[in-house]
């Protein structure tokens, strides 16, 4: 009969996940899972979540359930790709630095890969007229508003955060300004302090971070300077390479909500300065529906067109940095901040501003490009009808509104 010291190290040998023996089989680890992950999560950022407590805290026990969902209420909170900045946090925790870089770039690289070899394939065949286009912008309507419904459902589920949510959609259509955005979502967050804060959950568990706290503050000092510096050098520079950095880079640090927020920021950027038409950044977006991974690696696709494969690479890493750069900063800081009321008040009123601000997406320049005539608003409700209730995975609404693209182009 086993002791209770005996049944105690066995019982923390289980909780460890099975931890490897050297620093570069714990890498091996994180890449293979994070590859894997990147191959295979369809249905963005909430189902990127789901896969990642099945494989990270059930399976593999990575974490247990209350740092993972810590480690989520961060992202959530935090600017960028939610799901990416999960994978990273989960790398950093499993690995150090590396694991978190180890861990985007196997989540992120399947998703770049398939949407470079799109463009390329968009701007050889000049396809900006092809019907199946045109059902990947309709498409586009049908994950965007299934995103709307969800998160409307779980961040303005009352009457005060429905009221936010309709004012920041009102602010995002009739004030677009390059600063307009971060303005809503920091009186959000006054807003949320002022009114959400006595919605608390309970006592936060402590994240095992093997990050510094100099580490992470040179981190945060970083994403300020670069936020602030890019765009005066880009004034003081004609370079395309800067102009992109910049671009990419700003949409990255400003988006609250994940991938489909980032939309309008990305469409004011590359669209009016005559990079990409409106016609091939929708065409994109659509695709961008199809493959697995984060959608902030529709940058990928943008970049492409823009400057080729190394524009790809660029565009990536520019709107990626920032994602990496607040995670490391934030995380060894995160189990003092989830105690604080007035950070989880903050928290719901971004969230609640996030709906609309995804609504107004949702209405442009999603819905007034992909809805013309009624034969598309028919196709459009098919595709969230086959989605929504009868549960088919996004692949198949991907090519079912590539098909119905191209019947509608020969009616």
């Amino acid at each position: 009969m086993k002791d209770k010291q005996g049944l105690v190290q066995e019982q923390d040998q289980e909780t460890a996940g099975d931890r490897p023996s050297s620093k570069l089989s714990a890498l091996g680890e994180v890449w293979k899972v994070s590859f894997k992950l990147g191959l295979t999560s369809f249905g963005g950022p909430i189902a990127h979540l789901g896969y990642f407590h099945n494989e990270y805290v059930r399976r593999r026990k990575w974490l247990d359930e209350r740092s993972y969902a810590d480690l989520i209420a961060l992202c959530q909170l935090l600017p960028g790709p939610a799901s990416s900045q999960a994978g990273i946090g989960i790398g950093i925790i499993r690995s150090g630095l590396l694991g978190g870089l180890v861990a985007w770039l196997g989540f992120t690289l399947p998703s770049v890969i398939a949407l470079v070899l799109f463009a390329y394939l968009f701007k050889g065949f000049d396809l900006g007229t092809a019907g199946w286009i045109h059902g990947l912008k309709i498409v586009a309507v049908v994950i965007v508003l299934q995103a709307v419904l969800g998160m409307g459902q779980k961040l303005a589920n009352n009457r005060s955060k429905a009221t936010l949510a309709v004012l920041a959609l009102g602010v995002t259509l009739i004030w677009q300004t390059a600063f307009s955005q971060v303005l809503l979502i920091v009186a959000s967050a006054f807003i949320g302090v002022l009114l959400f804060r006595k919605e608390t959950a309970g006592d936060p568990s402590e994240l095992p971070v093997p990050v510094s706290r100099r580490t992470a503050v040179i981190c945060l000092v970083l994403f300020l300077v670069l936020l602030v510096a890019l765009p005066l050098l880009r004034e003081q520079s004609a370079n395309i390479w800067l102009a992109m950095f910049d671009s990419f880079y700003r949409s990255g640090s400003l988006v609250f909500g994940g991938g489909h927020v980032v939309l309008p920021l990305l469409e004011r950027e590359v669209v009016p300065s005559g990079w990409l038409s409106q016609n091939e950044f929708l065409a994109g977006y659509g695709a961008a529906q199809a493959v697995p991974g984060p959608l902030f690696t529709f940058a990928a696709y943008l970049g492409a067109l823009i400057h080729g494969t190394a524009g790809a690479a660029w565009a990536i890493l520019a709107i990626f940095l920032p994602a990496f750069l607040l995670v490391v900063g934030v995380l060894p800081f995160w189990s003092v901040l989830r105690r604080n009321r007035r950070v989880q008040g903050a928290l719901i009123g971004v969230n609640a501003a996030v709906v609309g601000i995804l609504l107004a997406a949702l209405y442009h320049p999603v819905f007034t490009t992909a809805i013309i005539v009624p034969y598309d608003l028919v196709l459009a409700a098919a595709l969230f009808l086959m989605l929504t209730f009868w549960k088919l995975p996004p692949w198949v609404i991907v090519l079912a509104g590539a098909a119905g693209g191209e019947l509608l182009a020969w009616s």
